[in-house]
């Protein structure tokens, strides 16, 4: 999709993450710096579908940066992180069984975030992804914050061995 058929873009600063130092969501402008996120972020921590964030633009022609969470959606956001030894075609078969309320974006091979939808029951869903990290098929990680006042991972990558693929499935 083009900007003009998604919206405008927001940025948030990642500067610790273990995979990227920034994320670009597409957002839904409402006014006074306002943003309805519009996607499912793939990074950040703390940020969800629906979210209502204020951002504001550094400079000219600089993205907005997202600065606080205003008001949630309702929405919760899982990441799901599928072994190397599951194909392509296994792992789209085991996305497609989740329940038809929880919504998926695709980033790269085997990398996917997960939008639960309000009403949805998470601990069911979780313990579909329980299943699939005892069968060794995949890992999931939740992306409630990680550092007070920050949409960042915790700067922990380096000590503990996290790869440009990100953590370890679970």
């Amino acid at each position: 999709m083009t900007e003009t058929e998604q919206g405008p873009c927001v940025y948030v600063a990642l500067p610790t993450h273990w995979a990227l130092q920034g994320e670009s969501l597409w957002a839904r402008a409402l006014g006074d710096d306002l943003y309805e996120l519009q996607n499912i972020p793939f990074y950040a921590y703390g940020l969800n579908f629906g979210d209502v964030v204020r951002a504001t633009a550094g400079s000219l022609g600089e993205l907005p940066t997202v600065r606080e969470v205003v008001r949630r959606g309702g929405h919760k956001t899982l990441r799901v992180m599928f072994s190397r030894d599951v194909p392509e075609p296994r792992f789209q078969q085991l996305m497609q069984s989740l329940p038809r309320e929880v919504g998926y974006e695709h980033a790269k091979p085997g990398y996917f975030a997960v939008d639960i939808r309000p009403g949805t029951d998470i601990w069911s869903v979780c313990a579909q992804l329980d299943r699939w990290v005892e069968q060794e098929l995949a890992g999931y990680e939740t992306c409630e914050p990680r550092v007070p006042g920050s949409f960042d991972d915790a700067p922990r990558a380096a000590e503990q061995g996290i790869g440009a693929d990100g953590p370890a499935p679970r």
